[in-house]
């Protein structure tokens, strides 16, 4: 396969790169590079910056108001933004609900939802997991019934991530008992300010609010807010899960973090004087980090390539989401270590608000480095767990 970009291709990065540098105000960009929280104003700022340019949903096709990029424009400008350390969208809207309404929404669905996700109106929610119900979604027990022409809800959704800054959630509930479980479930779209609805923080191990549990008790939606029809919610789920294991494609995130850690090896960083980078086990566990990074970029620009091509993927998403996380988690962890004592176990957002009994201390480029490694230990069992993404590839490459 021919992995090299064409001309047009080189020319357009330059113009994503060129956007970045001009129109990424400087304060989210030091938040970013440095690994500390930003509010839902700061995210939404950048929100409407992209929005302006017709930048913000990098996926949708143009009739749906997206820029219409190919597949190797989209995988630049991911991973353009990634390098610039550009603020992350809130994706549940963007790159899940609103492809999944787009594939199986009914018009009127189309037509009220897509414009007001994309202008960043509606900010949304995932409500998958549920106390009993993670990486086995198939297990879930909120239930819908439907009560004349409206669903009544009731349930528990766990780690419900950023619901605390969202205005709607997609969910799906059981709505019959089906002798096979994933027959028995419907997708639906719900305003988070319907009377019912409880949202309850959950401080996470890096101290910071990112995720909540959100309660529903007897919540009462239109009947015309399920999406495709009764009991296809599963087939959606592995739809938008599709979208999900490949929303984080490029690798520009990682290629920051690994420069990051080399330039913090390459100072002063022991009492002996001499750099890090010159220490050989800390450089060889650099190199063998890099070398796993452009494996797993081999392995992204084949299956860009193979998209390119219009060929059916298999289990690549899998095997992207297992490695890309793996390395994020690694790659964190070194940049943790790289900077010995200076790395800062809290975050300031998390002390500001209670979250620790002690004052910042060391360089201000530390703080947060800790706490995003402390985070980045979830990525795994995000889009199902890595075990279960194992246990996928065997039955479907190796037919375990």
């Amino acid at each position: 396969m021919d992995f090299r970009f064409s001309p047009e291709d080189i020319a357009f990065r330059e113009d994503v790169r060129a956007f970045f540098a001009e129109k990424l105000p400087a304060d989210l960009k030091s938040k970013t590079a440095n690994a500390q929280a930003l509010t839902r104003d700061e995210i939404m700022r950048w929100h409407g910056i992209l929005h302006q340019k017709g930048w913000a949903a990098p996926n949708w096709p143009q009739e749906y108001g997206g820029p219409g990029w190919s597949v190797t424009e989209k995988y630049i400008f991911d991973e353009e933004h990634g390098l610039a350390a550009a603020p992350r969208l809130i994706q549940f809207g963007l790159g899940m609900c609103g492809p999944v309404i787009m594939a199986f929404g009914t018009e009127a669905q189309k037509a009220f939802h897509l414009p007001r996700m994309l202008s960043g109106e509606h900010v949304w929610a995932q409500g998958y997991s549920e106390p009993g119900a993670g990486s086995d979604l198939a297990s879930l027990t909120t239930r819908a019934k439907l009560d004349g022409d409206e669903w009544v809800i009731n349930g528990r959704k766990l780690w419900t991530t950023q619901a605390h800054m969202a205005n709607w959630v997609f969910l799906l509930a059981r709505t019959s008992d089906e002798p096979k479980k994933q027959l028995g479930i419907s997708f639906f779209l719900i305003p988070l300010d319907t009377p019912g609805i409880t949202i309850q923080p959950i401080h996470l191990l890096d101290g910071l609010h990112e995720t909540n549990e959100v309660i529903y008790d007897d919540v009462r939606i239109p009947a015309a807010n399920i999406v495709g029809n009764l009991g296809e919610g599963w087939t959606i789920a592995k739809h938008l899960l599709a979208h999900e294991r490949m929303g984080g494609g490029a690798l520009g995130q990682h290629k920051l973090l690994l420069a990051q850690v080399k330039a913090l090896a390459a100072t002063d960083q022991r009492t002996d004087g001499c750099a890090l980078a010159d220490d050989q086990g800390f450089a060889r566990r650099i190199a063998n980090l890099e070398t796993e990074l452009r494996a797993l970029e081999a392995v992204m620009l084949k299956t860009l390539a193979k998209v390119s091509a219009d060929k059916a993927l298999g289990a690549e998403a899998n095997v992207i989401k297992i490695r890309g996380t793996e390395v994020h988690q690694r790659l964190t962890e070194l940049r943790m270590e790289a900077l010995g004592q200076d790395a800062m176990p809290y975050d300031l957002e998390a002390l500001e608000n209670g979250w620790g009994n002690r004052a910042p201390v060391g360089a201000e480029y530390a703080n947060g480095v800790t706490p995003r490694y402390m985070h980045m230990r979830k990525v795994s069992i995000y889009s199902g767990s890595n075990e279960i993404q194992h246990n996928i590839y065997a039955k479907a490459v190796l037919g375990l």
